[in-house]
């Protein structure tokens, strides 16, 4: 039993050396002048690279939104493709600053890995997408299926969960690499590919022929996604999470990168406040009190990020629904700032 508490000690005390390591994150990010973000190695949409390898997506605005906050300059930002497997070690080694990865918010990834979820950038649930020529209407369909499947991900775990409870057979493909479960799927390896519906609406798009794969009707779970930063940090927490709800209420209150210049002279309270022209939010977040014009000017607000790279008018094709504002009858949502 000493032997136990002794292991534990140590344990607990290298815990605590690693929060320290890591608890002066902003300091750090301005001593190297970027703020460094974990992305995939490629979901359009979300976090993909051009030809040029410049990166762009949803979840890379918030990387950009960041750097906006703390450096005026939205482009201070470098990104690491991490697969699923490397996500939370890189994270919690410190090798990024912030986890900005198609990643689903779980009570276990919250509360045993030393991580904290920022918020919700994105509500999603895990679909299926077969071949158009297959006939698969529906999910129910599925018995027997092979199906293709990322490890250490809740979709490996969500299908075990939905094919048990539904009393079906499936036979598991599953391969460590978000590309190498598209390939398989592409080369036949598999009946099926699942993942949440935003990713597979993203890789349908990149298919030579889309119209020859559906997707099916049902979604068989809830997968908020967003961006993670690592606990004991709580001032990097703060930017992190105000950041996302400026994102947020600047749509709320119709603050555009267009109008931003303009609205500085609104008579709007909740307006001034956001903009910093009454008040300062910044301070206690170590940046400046014009932290969210600076992510708006460069960024855009969040509907504004949303239609820019998954909306409807995209290639991605993706209705707002849940990600509407609470105003519009979704689900997000700011926090005040007052």
């Amino acid at each position: 039993m000493q032997k136990k508490l002794a292991t534990l000690a140590v344990s607990a005390a290298i815990s605590l050396m690693a929060v320290a390591a890591h608890a002066a994150t902003l300091e750090d990010v301005k001593a190297k002048g970027y703020v460094q973000c974990g992305v995939t190695g490629g979901v359009p949409g979300f976090s993909a690279p051009d030809a040029n390898n410049n990166w762009s997506g949803l979840e890379v605005d918030f990387c950009r939104a960041v750097a906006a906050a703390i450096f005026d300059d939205a482009d201070k930002v470098r990104y690491t493709p991490l697969t699923s497997q490397e996500r939370f070690a890189a994270l919690s080694a410190g090798e990024i600053d912030i986890l900005s990865r198609t990643t689903t918010w779980t009570m276990s990834r919250d509360t045993d890995l030393g991580i904290t979820f920022v918020g919700t950038m994105y509500y999603d649930g895990q679909g299926f997408m077969v071949r158009e020529a297959d006939g698969i209407a529906s999910a129910t369909d599925l018995s027997g299926a092979a199906i293709c499947i990322e490890s250490g991900t809740t979709t490996e775990l969500n299908a075990a969960d939905y094919f048990e409870a539904n009393g079906m057979e499936y036979s598991p493909v599953v391969f460590t690499d978000q590309d190498e479960v598209v390939k398989a799927f592409e080369d036949g390896r598999c009946d099926v590919y699942t993942t949440d519906a935003s990713a597979l609406a993203a890789e349908r798009s990149k298919f030579a022929v889309p119209d020859d794969y559906i997707i099916l009707p049902e979604i068989i779970s809830k997968e908020p996604l967003g961006p993670v930063v690592r606990q004991g940090d709580p001032v990097w927490f703060s930017i992190a999470r105000w950041t996302y709800f400026a994102l947020l209420e600047a749509e709320e209150q119709g603050v555009t990168q267009a109008n931003v210049d303009e609205m500085l002279g609104s008579d709007n309270p909740s307006v001034k406040r956001l903009l910093g022209v009454e008040g300062d939010f910044g301070t206690p977040l170590g940046l400046t009190a014009d932290w969210a014009y600076r992510i708006i000017k460069h960024i855009g607000n969040y509907g504004e990020s949303y239609d820019r790279h998954v909306g409807p008018n995209t290639e991605i094709g993706l209705a707002r629904g849940l990600n509407a504002l609470w105003t519009d009858g979704g689900l997000q949502y700011a926090m005040p700032i007052r």
